[in-house]
């Protein structure tokens, strides 16, 4: 989810594409039965992507869920 507390449509829009992204990179990692929702805050406008990444590394593991990411170069194709 991305608020327009993040910023004007363009900044959203890109926020979303990134996002979404880092998710589909870590989706192996949560059980087959989870929903997962994610919030961007308005510091998520000015983020970077490696930030972005860590951020979200950082709120899965105080879930318990350890990433599993493919390693860089590694093609990974999605269904």
């Amino acid at each position: 989810m991305v608020s327009r507390a993040v910023g004007n449509a363009v900044t959203r829009n890109r926020v979303k594409r990134r996002l979404r992204h880092l998710v589909g990179e870590r989706l192996g990692s949560l059980p087959s039965e989870s929903l997962l929702v994610v919030r961007a805050l308005p510091a998520s406008a000015t983020a970077s992507y490696p930030g972005l990444g860590r951020d979200l590394d950082t709120a899965l593991g105080r879930l318990g869920i350890t990433p599993q990411r493919p390693a860089v170069g590694t093609l990974v194709e999605t269904p």
